[in-house]
């Protein structure tokens, strides 16, 4: 990020400055720390210097305009040893008010002169390696997860479609896996070269971008926008500025050289549902309808990783679907129906991506035609299910109690077997309530019926169409994090898996996020 990080040069001067912070003001303020992301919320102006000053200095510091400070963590190319840089300094910082902007300086750019860059052939594999360095130096020094980690690429030549081609692979390995150890990850370059790079890729399907934007404009001016960056990339609040370099302040008779940033920065909306390895992203769950295994895959925001076997004789089951913490016991839940008697079976997650002993929670669940998990219908606290009669098309609510149904209510008499392809759960229109979404066989238009507070199914509102030949239409929580809800399907002409982002009044898409066909997979999508 700064040349200073990586030549290896700093000036410090003032009181205390090799001092470490460990005098009893500092065990105050360290039994007062906040653990919380970091930087958190963070709207103002922020420094940077090779090596963390001293608990002392940072004192001082306090009556600088900056409230944020950037750290160096870690990487191959750092350039400062930091002697302050430990445990207790970040807790120190945090409980005096800081907020800390963790960055790492690992393999630079193979169209450069740097001593250490990314080799093409190994590009991602480097990049995986270099996330669980700075995902390990994180934890070391308390850094909490969800705490945006800004991997540092210095300036390099544009136009070289090789050496863009190995950055972006690094760098889509190294948010992968940054995501897979439960941080954030932040992109550090020059506007005109790394960032540009970036900004061609964003929309790509095959890259997994940055989740924040750290851009290097030496303008002098304090803002996150650009032009050169379209207004809705890293939009909002996951831009900071580099607008000014190498220079001198001093603040509380202490000199720093520093460069200044200007920081908009807040944590991303959480998932809500569909976490089932606990990591903070949405995650899949599917059957092998021939081997009988539940399967899951990881999810990283733009695309689903390896399957991974959760274990087999699931052949039997012909509905199985996602509540959400339906037990209230904190992590992702599944309900299965088995097919020979039509019991119904409760697999607490626990959120660790596995399942503890399943639960049995009624019987008589075979004269349903669909089983649909709608969230919290009632308000009551507990995730619900909706069900259709096969032989009326009569719509029920029951009521979840945890492992345990109250009983069923009748929200619609008749006509919902002319609706297929029903999923619940997000709130799209804002109101606070659930809504359901439900596909029209003879059209493929797609429906949103809102939950009244009278806890009623209001009027149907057209939120889509063409999805005639999609199956297995659901819910994956907010798949991608942009705080609005996101579905999957998928397309029965090619097989393949998309996603569909709610926009506000329908949906994008469609966004391919697993390069594989699933036809011959029996109810692959849960």
């Amino acid at each position: 990020m700064l040349a200073t990080a990586l030549l290896g040069t700093t000036v410090l001067s003032g009181p205390d400055g090799t001092g470490s912070g460990t005098d009893a003001a500092s065990a105050v303020r360290l039994a007062a720390a906040t653990t919380g992301p970091q930087p958190g919320t963070f709207t103002g102006q922020a420094f940077d210097t090779c090596t963390a000053p001293s608990s002392a200095q940072m004192q001082a510091w306090l009556q600088s305009p900056y409230r944020g400070v950037g750290i160096y963590i870690g990487g191959i190319s750092r350039g400062c040893a930091q002697p302050n840089l430990t445990r207790e300094w970040v807790a120190a910082q945090q409980a005096a008010g800081w907020h800390l902007i963790p960055l790492y300086v690992g393999l630079q750019a193979p169209c450069t002169g740097f001593r250490n860059r990314i080799n093409p052939e190994l590009a991602a594999a480097q990049g995986r390696a270099e996330a669980d360095d700075a995902a390990a130096q994180a934890r070391n020094l308390g850094l909490a997860p969800e705490s945006v980690l800004i991997v540092d690429i210095e300036a390099y030549p544009t136009g070289d479609t090789a050496c863009t081609k190995a950055v972006n692979e690094y760098l889509s390995a190294w948010t992968a896996r940054l995501h897979d150890h439960g941080y954030f990850s932040g992109f550090y370059s020059s506007l005109s070269s790394g960032v540009a790079d970036q900004v061609t890729a964003y929309p790509r399907t095959d890259h997994v971008r940055p989740d924040y934007l750290d851009f290097a404009k030496w303008d002098g001016v304090s803002t996150v926008t650009d032009a050169a960056i379209p207004a809705s990339y890293w939009m909002p609040k996951r831009r900071m500025k580099q607008y000014r370099g190498d220079h001198h302040e001093t603040w509380g008779g202490v000199t720093l050289n520093i460069d200044s940033n200007y920081v908009d920065f807040a944590p991303l909306p959480a998932t809500g549902t569909g976490d089932f390895t606990g990591n903070g992203w949405s995650d899949l769950l599917y059957r092998d309808g021939f081997s009988g295994q539940l399967l899951v895959r990881h999810g990283d925001g733009t695309r689903l990783g390896a399957p991974v076997s959760l274990g087999t004789g699931w052949k039997v089951m012909d509905a199985v679907v996602r509540p959400g913490n339906f037990n209230r016991s904190g992590g992702e839940d599944v309900i299965a129906r088995d097919s020979t008697n039509g019991n119904l079976w409760l697999y607490p997650g626990t959120g660790t991506g596995a399942f503890a002993s399943r639960v049995w929670i009624g019987t008589g669940w075979n004269g349903l035609r669909e089983i649909t998990p709608i969230g919290d219908y009632n308000r009551d606290g507990y995730p619900d299910l909706l069900g259709v009669s096969a032989a009326t098309g009569a719509l029920y609510l029951y009521p979840g109690r945890g492992t345990s149904f109250g009983s069923r209510i009748l929200l619609a008499t008749g006509g919902w077997n002319k609706m297929d392809e029903l999923t619940g759960g997000p709130d799209l229109n804002a109101d606070g309530q659930v809504d359901l979404i439900a596909r029209e066989k003879s059209s493929g238009s797609l429906y949103r019926y809102s939950v009244t507070t009278a806890g009623k199914l209001g009027s149907p509102v057209k939120v889509g169409s063409g999805f005639a030949n999609k199956r297995d239409l659901v819910r994956v929580g907010d798949f991608d994090r942009d705080g609005r809800a996101d579905l999957v399907a998928v397309d029965l002409t090619t097989g393949l898996l998309h996603r569909y982002g709610w926009l506000g009044s329908g949906w994008s898409g469609p966004v391919l996020i697993v390069g594989m066909k699933w036809n011959y997979l029996q109810k692959p999508l849960l």
